[in-house]
């Protein structure tokens, strides 16, 4: 028997209703019998005095058997002077809290509610409230991380732009303007190439004897550049027919409206349900400088009416009065050529390091002193020129500048897609910003959920000890554990 009395019972708290049901603590009918208690309960909280403890136990939580056991505790004292010579209470607030604790102990009709309600606690009201705070606290990390990725996208899109920017040779601060202004130096940078053109006297000089000599070629070589290195950077007309025009008259260039951007202008997308989509979906396509479409390789030819051969004798008009850098085919075939000249004084180049055996001494033991007399080093420092030349008429920059120089178009379709780059970060900015205000409320809600996990927990825990002594009293104080208590 002593054995007996030290054994604990253990009872799984989501069958402990069954348990007390099947050893008959409770009668099967005890729901019927609580709806009406709780009606009573109901209205006799209308009427309290006024008292701290009172006001905590009635705030906020479900007003069980043992919570009116000490609201008559505390009545007691607030209602003594209510108690007659028989010891007995004329208070209506006393006597309508101890008709519920009557009615509440008839059948043990508390220990089967207080069962339910420790129940409901642990296998549903614990379970729902944890899942709504981890649920807040993810979804902070989560809008912390797309958070992190709209300002990170944004900086890299600004980024872009500004060194889109840059490799046009601007600020960024109004483009088409400042694309437009790029191409009033062009002049001057083109008049400097053509100044440099004179340089390829020797260069033009050696293609020519070593075309003769070796090709037997009779035609002259590099017509472009030899008219370049003597005359310079042009016009069109001079260039097409020997002669040096009377009038100039150049294309008129369009100005670009003001590149301004306004919010009005910004299509800021759906912010709505972003922060409930997984990711974050800018919707940008980065295009870059590479993405445009620039076109032919070389600029567009500008539209010209009455240019050429319909313009008056010695007036230079439309592509005419453009120089031979300028105009998109002389240019062209200045390009080629120097590119031809490149190439043979690479090709000499290497030919120049394999020529110290007899049979290529012999080999040009005939040719102009012009060929004899160079030494590889010196060609290698007339390659260069050319080079140099080339890379100043040929890089990207360059490129950008004769093709906002050929067409209008070009400027607003560049201007354009830079532009998207900032709006696209403007948008990018404001879902962090929408992401910061969602989190806060996330952070809210989890301070708001806090504080009832905590109460539910701890009015649980007290709930399991009140119910473990309550059926340890029924069985000679043996240790009862109610198992699977996790709040």
């Amino acid at each position: 028997m002593e054995n007996i009395q030290n054994l604990p019972i253990d009872i799984q708290t989501s069958k402990l209703l069954d348990w007390l049901l099947d050893r008959r603590h409770c009668n099967l009918k005890w729901q019927s019998a609580v709806k009406d208690i709780r009606e009573k309960i109901n209205a006799a909280i209308q009427d309290m005095p006024e008292n701290e403890e009172i006001k905590q136990l009635l705030s906020g939580s479900y007003i069980h058997y043992f919570h009116c056991l000490r609201i008559v505790e505390i009545l007691k004292g607030t209602e003594a002077s209510s108690k007659n010579i028989f010891g007995r209470y004329s208070s209506q607030r006393m006597k309508d809290w101890q008709e519920i604790v009557t009615l509440y102990e008839a059948d043990n009709i508390y220990l089967a509610e207080v069962a339910s309600l420790l129940s409901r606690n642990v296998s549903y009201e614990g379970p729902a409230l944890r899942k709504q705070l981890a649920k807040a606290q993810q979804l902070q990390q989560e809008l912390s991380r797309r958070e992190v990725e709209c300002q990170s996208s944004a900086a890299d899109l600004k980024e872009r732009y500004y060194a889109a920017c840059k490799q046009y040779g601007i600020t960024g601060e109004n483009v088409a303007r400042e694309l437009q202004a790029l191409v009033k130096d062009l002049p001057a940078v083109l008049e400097e190439v053509g100044k440099d053109a004179a340089k390829l006297e020797e260069q033009i000089q050696l293609y020519s004897a070593f075309a003769k000599f070796v090709c037997e070629w009779s035609e002259p070589v590099l017509p472009m550049l030899t008219f370049a290195q003597t005359r310079g950077n042009t016009t069109f007309y001079e260039w097409r027919t020997g002669k040096v025009p009377s009038v100039i008259e150049r294309p008129v260039v369009e100005e670009a409206p003001t590149d301004m951007v306004t919010e009005d202008m910004i299509d800021w997308g759906d912010f709505g349900n972003s922060a409930d989509t997984p990711g974050v979906n800018s919707g940008i396509t980065d295009t870059g400088a590479a993405g445009i479409d620039w076109g032919d390789s070389e600029a567009a030819p500008i539209e010209i009416v009455d240019a050429g051969i319909d313009c008056p004798e010695g007036v230079a008009r439309g592509e005419d009065a453009l120089t031979i850098l300028e105009n998109s085919q002389s240019r062209g075939q200045f390009i080629d050529e120097l590119t031809e000249l490149e190439v043979f004084l690479t090709q000499r180049i290497s030919e120049m390091g394999e020529e110290g055996d007899v049979v290529a001494m012999s080999q040009f033991q005939m040719a102009p002193s012009v060929i004899q007399g160079q030494s590889r080093e010196h060609v290698r420092e007339m390659l260069s020129v050319v080079q140099d030349l080339l890379v100043r008429l040929t890089s990207l920059r360059m490129q950008h500048l004769f093709m906002i120089q050929a067409s209008p178009r070009y400027v607003e379709r560049v201007s354009e897609v830079l532009r998207q780059k900032l709006k696209q970060a403007d948008i990018l900015l404001l879902k962090g910003a929408t992401m910061v205000e969602k989190r806060q409320e996330a952070l809210e809600e989890q301070s708001r959920l806090e504080p009832r996990v905590d109460l539910l927990a701890g009015c649980t825990r007290e709930l399991q000890k009140l119910i473990e002594a309550d059926i340890s009293k029924r069985y000679n104080k043996r240790p009862v554990n109610l198992m699977g208590v996790n709040i």
